[in-house]
């Protein structure tokens, strides 16, 4: 089952953009190819394997259905690539050792860090680092954006 994507252009950029990867030396696993569907803007779920982080599709937010793997062969290596990126909304550690798990995700620079799992919990804050924006949204963080905060000091 696949979704829509929101937009003509916006259908259309995100399949420049798994064209861009190829052109860039990636491969593409699965998908690439648009679904022969009679409406709405479809995509193609895609994998994009055989990638670099100097690539475009890995620097760039698709905000379609497009994963890019990208190898790497020690965990420090792994923590400087997702850091590498201008943009920080989600990142995920999966990793059989739990306290190696957690201490991975505390090195990476994304407002929200699934470890384990790709769920959200909706009563968490969600928001994200650098380029991916500011402020939180869920749970209570995001009352603060409907909020007037007032300080009143008082000297006894």
């Amino acid at each position: 089952m696949i979704g829509p994507v929101i937009t003509e252009a916006h259908r259309d950029r995100v399949e420049a953009l798994i064209r861009t990867a190829t052109d860039e030396g990636a491969t593409l696993a699965v998908g690439g190819k648009r679904p022969e569907i009679d409406s709405g803007f479809y995509v193609a779920p895609t994998l994009v394997v055989d990638a670099t982080n100097e690539m475009t599709v890995a620097r760039e937010e698709a905000f379609g259905p497009v994963i890019t793997v990208i190898p790497f062969d020690t965990e420090d290596e792994a923590i400087a690539i997702a850091n590498d990126s201008p943009y920080g909304l989600y990142d995920y550690v999966f990793s059989a050792d739990s306290g190696r798990a957690m201490a991975v995700a505390k090195l990476l620079r994304a407002g929200n860090i699934g470890i384990n799992t790709l769920q959200r919990n909706h009563e968490a804050a969600f928001g994200g680092f650098k380029y991916s924006g500011v402020g939180r949204d869920g749970g209570v963080w995001g009352l603060h954006a409907y909020s007037e905060m007032q300080s009143i000091v008082w000297s006894a």
